[in-house]
């Protein structure tokens, strides 16, 4: 699997991967969201409920037939060395100017499990903004992954981080696809 980079927070690996689906493909997604309905109910922690942002929940049986679906699966093989997770759940966020969006985690303290973040846009803009930003324990930024058309970045989901909204001079919404994923159990 054709890995763009890696880079370790505190000895936990976040892996981007770009090139596994084509533009095109991308594109589809985009024009899917676009018609989606959202809705305000997400939360990045209980002590910023007043605060919500859009998202679109997608059915866990209807995730296999996302077309990253399968490159997910392969990208998070690849990260975890071969071992089997399983997906517990798929939603896409949209995040405009002036939206605001919160540093968090994915997990709980002593649980394991991965998140998989596909940004979803048939173009983007270095200027737009909308990057990933990942934290040390001491909320230091120590990663930054920049939202490229159709890039996967793969983390575990005890990494501290926030998507940052678009720019002003960006009229396009900021697509995340994610992917929580749980270890497989035998």
């Amino acid at each position: 699997m054709p890995m763009t980079r890696s880079v370790l927070v505190e000895g936990r690996p976040i892996r981007v991967y770009d090139g596994l689906v084509a533009l095109p493909h991308v594109k589809q997604l985009t024009d899917a969201f676009m018609g989606a309905n959202f809705v305000r109910d997400e939360v990045a922690r209980a002590d910023t409920a007043g605060f919500r942002h859009w998202e679109l929940n997608i059915p866990l049986e209807t995730a296999p037939q996302l077309m990253v679906y399968q490159p997910t699966l392969q990208a998070v093989r690849d990260f975890e060395d071969g071992a089997d997770y399983r997906v517990c759940r798929s939603y896409c966020n949209h995040a405009a100017y002036g939206d605001m969006l919160f540093i968090h985690t994915d997990i709980q303290p002593g649980e394991k499990g991965l998140t998989a973040l596909w940004y979803i846009a048939p173009e983007w803009n270095a200027e737009w903004g909308g990057e990933t930003l990942f934290y040390n324990s001491q909320m230091d930024a120590e990663v930054v992954v920049t939202p490229k058309p159709g890039r996967l970045v793969v983390f575990d989901g005890g990494i501290p981080h926030v998507g940052r909204p678009p720019n002003r001079i960006c009229y396009a919404p900021r697509y995340t696809l994610a992917f929580k994923l749980q270890p497989a159990v035998s």
